[in-house]
């Protein structure tokens, strides 16, 4: 249950030739901001070692939809400042978390601002792709978000979550798709089991 929260933690991308140097935090803040629907198939390399796969969907402020492939079949759905896991498999009944309390928050918020004093504990170019470290500056001990992206245009790739406890989790993004008209229902927390269609 821990791995779909740290990938939950979140958020949001597709391909293009890297500049030789780190894009601005500025140019990020502006690109997550005008991000409002977003969707993809992603890749998730958990904390053991092992691998997950599913569809992310994101429609910002504040809302996420994480819909993992069988034979897990698991969903992570942040919205109305809350962060909700089911379990289809488990016996309990969804774990509900406060949205504030993960790094996920940090890229939700109705306005980024990467520029914001203490959030950006990193911001440096690999060779390949910008590399931006965030915190809530407030609450550093929740954990933190590295995030990757790509230049011309600014593409958001992947991202790693740390958590409290040191453990990680990566989310790669394969064939974002930005733009189109996602249902409100698919960040609804009372029909979290449901299958979301396209």
């Amino acid at each position: 249950m821990k791995r779909y929260l740290l990938t939950s933690c979140l958020i949001l991308a597709s391909a293009a030739p890297a500049l030789a140097d780190k894009l601005p935090l500025s140019d990020i803040s502006t690109y997550l901001n005008q991000m409002q629907t977003a969707q993809a198939p992603f890749t998730q390399i958990n904390d053991d070692g092992s691998l997950s796969t599913g569809m992310l969907y994101i429609k910002r402020p504040g809302r996420v939809r994480f819909q993992y492939d069988p034979p897990e079949e698991a969903v992570v759905v942040a919205g109305g400042g809350a962060v909700v896991i089911f379990d289809p498999k488990s016996n309990t009944d969804p774990e509900t978390y406060p949205l504030a309390r993960t790094p996920l928050s940090i890229i939700l918020e109705r306005n980024v601002d990467l520029d914001r004093a203490n959030m950006v504990t990193g911001h440096a170019y690999d060779g390949t792709a910008t590399v931006v470290t965030a915190q809530d500056p407030e609450n550093p001990e929740y954990g933190n978000i590295q995030l990757m992206f790509t230049a011309d245009p600014v593409e958001l790739r992947k991202w790693v979550i740390t958590d409290g406890g040191g453990g990680q989790t990566t989310v790669v993004l394969r064939a974002l798709e930005t733009g189109g008209a996602i249902s409100d229902v698919l960040f609804n927390t009372q029909t979290i089991g449901e299958s979301p269609g396209r």
